[in-house]
């Protein structure tokens, strides 16, 4: 797999940015701060609201994607949003998880700072796309390279985790 596949340029919130995702609803009024979000964060067109609160752009997002896919057989958008695969790769293999709707609210700071504690990005959403679909690191599971799981990469780049939680891993070519 090549290097360009990991440079992400659609994250344009993610890795120079220290994330936090939260999954609890802050009682902000969103109306009141959504004209002080930055430009950058209206392009999330998958996104639900965005809006300032303190320090931080909330972006809340259903996490699926507005493509269609292998992985909506069986799920109530399956009518319209289900496509067979149709990719590239000869060894792919649907894994029996399906996407569902999630709610998640992804805290960004305005004023990001490099963290002076390095440390290694954790499992789960550590970003948004575009699209409202989040990103996960570059592992499969603890310390577990992609290697076996990009097989279950579908025509767009992405798949389900259990629970329905549909997620990219390296850049979806679809919205590049």
């Amino acid at each position: 797999m090549s290097n360009t596949q990991f440079r992400l340029p659609v994250i344009l919130i993610l890795l120079p940015i220290v994330l936090v995702c939260c999954s609890s609803d802050d009682a902000v009024d969103p109306s009141a701060n959504s004209a002080d979000v930055p430009t950058v964060f209206k392009k999330i067109y998958g996104a639900n609201d965005v809006y300032v609160d303190g320090n931080y752009v909330v972006v809340k997002v259903s996490g699926t994607p507005d493509h269609k896919s292998p992985y909506y057989l069986g799920t109530t958008l399956e009518s319209s949003l289900y496509e067979a695969y149709n990719g590239t790769n000869s060894s792919f293999v649907i894994n029996p998880n399906r996407i569902a709707t999630q709610n998640y609210t992804f805290k960004i700071p305005i004023n990001p700072a490099v963290n002076t504690n390095h440390s290694a990005t954790p499992l789960g959403a550590i970003g948004v796309s575009l699209n409202g679909v989040p990103f996960f690191n570059q592992y499969a599971g603890p310390s577990q390279p992609l290697a076996g799981e990009i097989n279950s990469f579908d025509q767009y780049g992405g798949h389900p985790a259990p629970q329905g939680r549909y997620h990219y891993h390296v850049e979806p070519f679809y919205l590049t």
